[in-house]
């Protein structure tokens, strides 16, 4: 199994920055695949951004050139640089992990409010 931690939310104004930190523990050599997710208030959780465990990524279209994901190995950590913050990005954010046997582990949730 796989524990994520996520942390570093909070509110910020637009325009500003943040960064999440996601912990992961647990089988650490099983996982193929990490990504932040978010979820609105009263909306779907959608993807905002994926690395492989090959070091490729991708992002959604709203968070392109404001958002970068990055991993430190050697801390076992899931990282989400936000710039360039909106309102819009108000949600609250996951840390998804997907394990070579197909299973996906989420952490609790970190919410990010940004003011205008």
């Amino acid at each position: 199994q796989v524990q994520l931690v996520e942390s570093g939310g909070g509110l910020v104004q637009a325009g500003g920055s943040l960064r999440l930190s996601c912990a992961a523990s647990g089988t650490i050599s099983s996982i193929n695949a990490l990504g932040w997710y978010r979820q609105p208030p009263g909306e779907q959780r959608d993807v905002v951004a994926e690395i492989t465990c090959g070091g490729t990524t991708n992002y959604a279209d709203s968070v392109k050139g404001r958002f970068t994901i990055s991993r430190d190995n050697a801390k076992n950590t899931l990282y989400l640089q936000m710039n360039s913050l909106k309102p819009e990005d108000t949600a609250v954010y996951y840390c998804n992990a997907i394990v070579t046997w197909g299973a996906s582990y989420w952490g609790q949730g970190t919410q990010v409010t940004v003011s205008s």
